[in-house]
């Protein structure tokens, strides 16, 4: 590219660290600007990974003329209006998953997006990574003959009672921060889903720390999953044929990439390059920004995404399974 794209970081979460150190790697994109809640708090953060700019409100980075990009990392229940006021300031965006958990806030976000003709994204930087890439290829090509089921879990413990993953009030709870892994790649893998079933156990102050899901899709295709804050440390992703599976051990954080294909007795272990997702996802956006790529994921699969979770957790709370 000519040039690279100027980001801010909007609030001081952890997850931003992957994100740095993923800008950090790239000659597309430079992280110029972060904002906090105080001057105080913007100041050291920008200190910290020596970012040139610190706006002591998310309102003052908006305003920032040279920023052209907001990476938002806010809780669950920002993600929308953050969104919207970013793109609304000439921004583009993107924003953390779940772009929320309502279908009907995705195409609001999506439509002030296109109005403002700037580009939204959902970021789900697990989708970048070449060994995801290469599962749908296998999937694609019959590696496995027909695609029958996809098993999916994504959980750890959260010992914090005060952690906001907790927090009703702030859209917490484990469907919405790992088990949109699961949801996600059932989706890429399956096409959307025709009816769902779930069941959940309420922890927190009123959220979901364990969640499984089951999703119908056409072609008669199933996929399953669980997650949540009050399990052991589980990763897995198995995508299941009638002629063998694949199975990734590190599906989400692909830190350790490798896919093995079981078929006919025999298991082999299929190399992946390894790569870092936050960057190649934050590269992407940068190079649709100049005109040189499509964003990978757009308006179609975060609305997806969106009404299958909505669909999830109303088939938990009503106790029965869901068409869309």
């Amino acid at each position: 590219m000519s040039e690279p794209v100027r980001w801010g970081v909007l609030s001081t979460a952890r997850i931003n660290q992957k994100v740095l150190d993923g800008a950090a790697g790239s000659d597309d994109l430079t992280v110029m600007a972060v904002a906090s809640r105080s001057q105080a708090a913007a100041e050291t953060y920008a200190l910290e990974h020596a970012i040139e700019r610190a706006h002591g409100s998310y309102d003052a980075l908006l305003a920032d003329g040279d920023v052209e990009a907001v990476y938002i990392s806010l809780p669950n229940a920002l993600h929308v209006e953050w969104s919207i006021r970013a793109l609304q300031a000439g921004k583009h965006v993107l924003c953390e998953k779940p772009l929320s958990r309502h279908a009907s806030e995705v195409e609001r976000a999506f439509d002030v997006a296109e109005r403002s003709d700037r580009l939204l994204m959902e970021a789900f930087m697990y989708r970048h990574n070449p060994q995801i890439k290469r599962l749908k290829t296998l999937v694609a090509d019959g590696a496995i003959g027909r695609l029958r089921a996809v098993h999916a879990s994504f959980g750890f413990h959260i010992g914090d009672a005060g952690d906001v993953r907790l927090s009703r009030e702030l859209e917490g709870g484990s469907l919405l921060d790992v088990g949109c892994y699961c949801v996600s790649a059932a989706r890429l893998l399956c096409g959307e889903p025709e009816r769902v079933q779930a069941e959940q156990v309420i922890g927190g102050d009123g959220v979901d720390v364990a969640f499984a899901g089951v999703l119908r899709f056409p072609g008669e295709v199933l996929a399953h999953f669980d997650c949540g804050f009050v399990l052991d440390k589980t990763e897995e992703l198995v995508v299941l044929g009638e002629e063998g599976n694949l199975r990734l051990a590190d599906p989400w954080h692909c830190r350790a990439p490798g896919i093995e294909l079981r078929r006919d007795g025999k298991a082999e272990l299929i190399a992946v390059e390894a790569a870092n997702s936050y960057r190649l996802q934050l590269e992407n956006l940068s190079a649709a920004i100049r005109g040189c790529e499509t964003p990978l994921l757009g308006r179609a699969d975060a609305l997806g995404q969106a009404r299958a979770i909505e669909a999830l957790y109303a088939s938990a709370e009503e106790h029965r399974a869901l068409a869309l």
